[in-house]
C-alpha cells in the first residue's frame, strides 16, 4: 500500500513574486495611498538612531569641517592683497575703498606665509574631519549591520521561506557598506561643502552683486540638471543592486548543492544562466555610471561657462573701477572653490544613488514585520515539566491550511511518535510547539499557558530539536556542543558527549574537543555529526525533545549508536518523534497517525499492532524486509 502527497512546485515567476512580496513592510490600515517616502529619507531614518552614541566624534568632525570652511573663505585674500598692491605700485588707480598694502618685500613674504599657514590649517582641519567622519561611518555601519542581523533572526519561518538567503546576505553585507557612503562618508562632508558655497555667495554679494548672480545662476542650472538625472541614476542603481542580489542567490544555491550540480553535469547549464544574469546586471550598472558621467561632464561645461562670464564681466568691471584686480581674483578663486561642491555632487551622485538604493533595501529589511508578535504582557514559561495541549488547531505556512482541526494532548514525560505520509503536516505540528508559526484557529498550550501569552525565548528554551541534517557551526567541537547551554562547563560538555556516544571519536580528532569543524562539518560522518548534535541537545536539559527524522539516511551501525544516544536524550523527558524508522516508532508510548492534515489514528503501539486493519500495523508489516514490494512511504 502506498500513500503519496505531492506538493506542487512553484514556477520561477511565482518564486520571484513571492520573494518580492516578502520584503515590503506592512503598513497600517489607514496608511492609504500616501506619497511614498523618498529613498534618501528612508536611508537617513535607518541611520539616525545609531548616531546618538557618536556625538563627540560628530562634534569633532563638524568642528574640523567648520575650520575647513573658514580656511577656504580666507584662502584667496592674501593673493588679492598682493595683486592690488602690485597693481598700485605699477601705477594703477584703484578707486574702490578697502584694505590696501604697499608692494614691499615684507608684504610679499607676509602674504606668502599666510598662504602656507592657511594651507596647513586646511590640511589639518580636513584630515581631522575626514578621520572623524570615517570612524562614525564605520561604527554606524557595524551597528546597523548588527541590528539588521538581529532583526532578521527574529523574523518568522514564513518570512525566511519566501525570502532569498543570498539576497538577505547581500543586504546585510554589501548594502549596509554602500549605505555608509550616502549617510556618512559622502553625506556629512557634502553638508560642509554646501555651507562653504553659501558663505562664498554671501561674500561675493558684498563685493559685486552683479557678478555674484553668475554663481547663483550656475547653481540654479546645476540643480535643474541634477534633478533631471538623479531619478534615472537612482532607478538604474536600484536595478543593479537587485540584479546583484539575484546573482548572490544563484551562487549560494549552486554552491550549497555543488554535489548535485557536479553529479548531474549541470555546470555549463547553471554557468550559462549565471552569465546571462551577470550580463543583465552589468548593463544596469553601466547605465547608472553612464548617466552619472554625463551629469559630471555637463557640470564641467557649466562651470567653464560661468568662469568665462566672470572673467569677461569681471575684467570689464575692473576697467570701470567698480572692483579691483584683487576682487576679480577673489571672484575667480571663489568660483572655482564654490563650484567644487557642485562638481563633487555631480561626481558622487552615482555613488550616492547606488548607496541610496542600498539604503532602501536595508530599510525594507528592517521594516519587515514578523507574523509572530510577542505580547507586551508576555510572561516566562517556568514549568519544568510542562504538558502540551493542542486544541482545535488549523495551521499552514501560506494561504492554504496544512493542519485541520487537530486535537492532541501530550502529558509530561510521554514519548509520542508522529507518523503519516509525506505532506501530512508532521513537521508543521512540531513547528507549532516551537512557536515558529501560530495557528490560524485554535490554540497551543504548554504548561497550561497559550504560547501567544508567553515569551518566545522562554518557550524555545524548554525545547530541544534534532533534525535529519543537524547543523554544526564553523567552531570547535566543544563550542558546538556548548551552544546547547552557553554557561556549561567543560566537564558538563564532555559528560553530554559521553552520554551521546560521541566522546571516543571526539578525542580521536586532531585537537580533540578543540578541533575546529569545517563548513557544515563535512569532515565528519553523518552519524558523528548527529551524535554531536545530540550531545548539544542533552546539554540543553530541555524538558521537551522534538526528533524530526533524526536517524534517516544513516547506515545501520551509525543508526544503532545514534539510537542509544537518543535514548539518553529522551529519558524522563517529553519526546515527539517524527520518523519512518520502525524501531523508533515502536519504542514510543503512543502512535499518532496524520493524513491530509488530520489525525486519523492514534493509540499505543502494541494495541495498534493487534489490529491488522490499522494503518500502523500495515505499515509495520510493509516495513518487513521480506516484503520489499509493498512499502508505505512515510517521511
Amino acid at each position: 500500500m502506498t500513500a503519496h502527497a505531492h506538493r506542487a512546485q512553484p514556477s520561477a515567476q511565482q518564486a520571484a513574486a513571492a520573494r518580492k512580496q516578502a520584503w515590503p513592510p506592512r503598513r497600517g490600515r489607514n496608511a492609504g495611498p500616501s506619497v511614498p517616502e523618498s529613498g534618501l529619507r528612508r536611508t537617513l531614518r535607518c541611520v539616525r538612531p545609531h548616531l546618538q552614541g557618536h556625538r563627540l566624534l560628530m562634534t569633532g568632525g563638524f568642528a574640523g569641517l567648520t575650520f575647513d570652511v573658514v580656511f577656504r573663505l580666507v584662502e584667496p585674500w592674501p593673493l588679492k592683497l598682493v595683486v592690488d598692491a602690485v597693481s598700485r605700485s605699477l601705477g594703477a588707480t584703484l578707486h574702490k575703498p578697502g584694505p590696501s598694502m604697499d608692494a614691499s618685500l615684507q608684504t610679499l613674504i607676509l602674504c606668502g606665509a599666510a598662504v602656507v599657514a592657511i594651507s596647513i590649517g586646511r590640511a589639518i582641519a580636513n584630515y581631522w574631519s575626514a578621520v572623524c567622519f570615517a570612524l562614525i561611518g564605520s561604527r554606524v555601519a557595524a551597528d546597523l549591520r548588527a541590528r539588521a542581523f538581529r532583526h532578521v533572526q527574529s523574523l518568522s519561518m514564513r518570512h525566511h521561506t519566501r525570502a532569498s538567503t543570498g539576497d538577505t546576505v547581500q543586504r546585510l553585507v554589501g548594502d549596509v557598506s554602500r549605505l555608509q557612503d550616502v549617510a556618512i562618508t559622502a553625506g556629512l562632508p557634502l553638508m560642509g561643502n554646501m555651507a562653504t558655497l553659501a558663505a562664498m555667495i554671501g561674500i561675493l554679494l558684498l563685493l559685486d552683486p552683479l557678478l555674484s548672480l553668475v554663481v547663483v545662476l550656475a547653481g540654479g542650472v546645476f540643480v535643474l540638471l541634477s534633478r533631471a538625472s538623479s531619478g534615472q541614476i537612482t532607478a538604474a542603481a536600484g536595478n543593479s543592486r537587485k540584479g546583484e542580489g539575484h546573482l548572490a542567490t544563484t551562487a549560494a544555491q549552486t554552491l550549497g548543492a555543488i554535489r548535485e550540480v557536479q553529479a548531474y553535469g549541470l555546470e555549463d547549464t547553471i554557468s550559462s544562466s549565471f552569465r546571462s544574469s551577470n550580463q543583465a546586471t552589468l548593463g544596469t550598472g553601466v547605465a547608472a555610471l553612464r548617466l552619472a558621467a554625463g551629469l559630471e561632464r555637463r557640470t564641467d561645461v557649466l562651470i567653464g561657462v560661468a568662469t568665462a562670464v566672470v572673467l569677461a564681466g569681471g575684467g570689464w568691471r575692473v576697467m570701470e573701477h567698480v572692483i579691483t584686480p584683487g576682487d576679480l581674483v577673489i571672484f575667480l578663486m571663489y568660483l572655482k572653490t564654490g563650484m567644487k561642491p557642485l562638481k563633487d555632487v555631480a561626481k558622487q551622485i552615482g555613488r550616492i544613488a547606488r548607496a541610496t538604493a542600498s539604503g532602501e533595501r536595508v530599510a525594507d529589511l528592517l521594516e519587515a514585520q514578523t507574523d509572530l508578535p510577542e505580547s507586551a504582557h508576555a510572561r516566562r514559561l517556568d514549568n519544568r515539566n510542562p504538558d502540551i495541549v493542542i486544541e482545535g488547531v488549523s495551521a499552514g505556512h501560506g494561504d492554504g491550511m496544512v493542519l485541520h482541526g487537530i486535537h492532541l494532548t501530550i502529558p509530561a514525560g510521554e514519548h509520542v511518535a508522529i507518523l503519516g505520509p509525506s505532506g501530512a503536516g508532521k513537521s508543521t505540528l512540531a513547528s507549532l510547539i516551537l512557536r515558529m508559526l501560530d495557528p490560524a484557529t485554535g490554540s497551543v498550550r504548554v504548561g497550561g499557558a497559550d504560547l501567544r501569552e508567553l515569551k518566545i525565548a522562554s518557550v524555545r528554551s524548554h525545547v530541544s530539536i534534532l533534525l535529519q541534517d543537524s547543523v554544526l557551526f564553523g567552531a570547535s567541537v566543544r563550542d558546538n556542543i556548548r551552544f546547547g547551554r552557553l554557561d556549561a562547563t567543560d566537564r558538563e560538555v564532555e559528560e553530554a558527549a559521553a552520554l551521546a556516544q560521541a566522546g571516543d571519536f571526539i578525542r580521536s580528532l586532531p585537537d580533540g574537543y578543540d578541533t575546529v569543524l569545517g563548513e557544515a562539518a563535512k569532515d565528519l560522518s553523518g552519524g558523528q555529526r548527529q551524535r554531536i548534535a545530540i550531545a548539544r541537545a542533552i546539554l540543553r536539559r530541555a524538558p521537551i525533545v522534538i526528533l524530526d527524522e533524526a536517524t534517516a539516511g544513516l547506515d545501520p551501525a551509525s543508526r544503532d549508536s545514534v539510537l542509544q544516544a537518543l535514548a539518553a536524550l529522551t529519558r524522563e523527558r517529553t519526546s515527539i518523534t517524527i520518523t519512518h524508522d520502525p524501531h523508533s516508532a515502536r519504542s514510543c508510548d503512543r502512535i499518532v497517525w496524520l493524513e491530509n492534515g488530520r489525525i486519523v489514528e492514534e493509540g499505543r503501539p502494541e494495541e495498534l499492532l493487534r489490529d491488522p486493519g490499522s494503518r500502523f500495523s500495515r505499515w509495520m508489516d510493509d516495513e518487513d524486509p521480506s516484503r520489499p514490494d509493498e512499502k508505505l512511504e512515510v517521511q
